[in-house]
């Protein structure tokens, strides 16, 4: 049995002669493994820093970009607005032409049915001295093939 030799000093009792603890020792292998992943992390978190920090050149970049950005949309919103009057002032005008056409034919209806064609056979042929023409004033022409007649000279009269 081996004795142990103890002293007080003060309140603590302590062992005389204990040998130090004992640390184990590390592979270097590890060690210098675990060094690498430390650096590692250290340059990836640089990494991010800089990513994450704006200097004045991306600034500008992205500024550009949204001024672009903006001004594209706002083109395309004029140009819609555009067409949208464009096609309201075309329904107008199509409106109107239909208006005006009706308004011809009415008038047109007017006129024919005011019109007495008795009326103005008898004025021309009473007051004017109109008369039909006779046999040896008519003039027939035949015309080949086609449905139009070239003059090249007067037409001679009976």
């Amino acid at each position: 049995m081996e004795k142990r030799n103890y002293y007080v000093d003060g309140t603590s009792v302590r062992e005389l002669n204990a040998a130090p603890k004992r640390v184990p020792t590390r592979d270097p292998r590890v060690i210098e493994r675990e060094r690498k992943q430390k650096n590692r992390r250290n340059a990836v978190r640089r990494n991010r820093e800089r990513a994450l920090s704006m200097n004045f050149g991306f600034v500008t970049f992205l500024s550009i970009c949204v001024i672009l950005c903006a001004a594209a949309c706002v083109s395309l919103v004029r140009a819609q607005s555009s067409a949208t009057q464009n096609l309201k002032t075309i329904t107008a005008l199509e409106s109107q032409v239909t208006d005006l056409r009706t308004s011809n034919d009415e008038t047109e209806k007017r006129l024919n049915t005011s019109v007495d064609l008795n009326e103005i056979k008898d004025i021309a042929m009473n007051q004017l001295g109109m008369k039909y023409a006779s046999e040896d004033q008519i003039v027939y022409y035949h015309v080949d093939k086609t449905n139009y007649m070239d003059q090249y000279g007067d037409i001679p009269e009976n």
